[in-house]
């Protein structure tokens, strides 16, 4: 019997219920942990969006309204599956500019931006993965029951982009309820990337998000302007914190052609 870290991923009974499909029966490429993360959202007219997303991807809206998040969070136990994590490469700082979007049926998420304080990391996940990552010059400290995050995109001829905030909960630990606005964010369970006009998707698989409500207060905020998104307000209207959840990640596939043709 093969060990339980080289096992295809098996998520069953209460477990199972959570996801709106069955996870990947096949072996999983990589495993990983989240940490001290929030989740920071603005809603935006649908047409502010559209343009910055392929139209091989369909934007998924709700109640006529795109949504926006800037996601700082610390990355740790990265691990190849059936290997044990690297020392000096297993974990570290990273932030997500991401929204939400569909294909051939599946709701997930498509990241504008994504940083890294890893340029190792930040070379395998473009190549492996097509993911827009970017080297920047990051911390993440506990400060109190919260952190004191930064991050500053590094390279020559990169557009400037930084992130400086303190964000902590304000409140105790609840599972989102299905139908709910928090549960459309966060519970979404795979990726999408385009390259040269392929969609490709990848699954995730994870527990359901044990969200807290959140303070935060933002200082600096460069990200969203660097991928050519005007926020509507400084503040977000929706902050959500997670402590630790665990994570399994596949390898990309390609979405089928016959459903890559967005409606608009």
């Amino acid at each position: 019997m093969l060990p339980e870290y080289l096992r295809p991923a098996s998520v069953s009974g209460s477990a199972a219920a959570h996801r709106p499909w069955p996870a990947p029966a096949r072996l999983f490429l990589m495993e990983q942990v989240w940490e001290d993360l929030l989740f920071a959202h603005w809603p935006l007219a649908p047409e502010v969006l559209r343009p910055l997303v392929p139209p091989t991807l369909e934007l998924d809206t709700r109640e006529g309204r795109a949504w926006v998040a800037v996601a700082p969070f610390r990355m740790s136990g990265i691990r190849f599956r059936g290997t044990t994590p690297l020392p000096g490469a297993s974990a570290f700082p990273e932030l997500n500019l991401r929204t939400y979007v569909t294909a051939d049926g599946k709701a997930g998420v498509y990241f504008f931006s994504l940083e890294a304080a890893n340029p190792f990391a930040v070379a395998a996940a473009r190549l492996f993965l097509a993911l827009p990552y970017h080297w920047a010059r990051m911390s993440c400290r506990a400060s109190g029951p919260g952190v004191c995050y930064s991050s500053e995109r590094l390279g020559s001829g990169r557009v400037a982009a930084a992130f400086r905030a303190e964000y902590e909960p304000a409140g105790g630990i609840a599972l989102s309820t299905p139908g709910s606005l928090e549960h459309w964010l966060t519970e979404r369970y795979c990726l999408y990337a385009v390259r040269r006009g392929r969609v490709r998707r990848v699954e995730i698989d994870h527990e359901p998000w044990p969200l807290q409500p959140a303070r935060a207060r933002i200082e600096r905020n460069d990200v969203p302007a660097a991928a050519g998104i005007d926020l509507p307000a400084r503040s977000p209207v929706l902050l959500h914190f997670a402590r630790r959840l665990a994570v399994r990640i596949w390898s990309a596939d390609d979405v089928r052609a016959s459903h890559r043709t967005a409606r608009q």
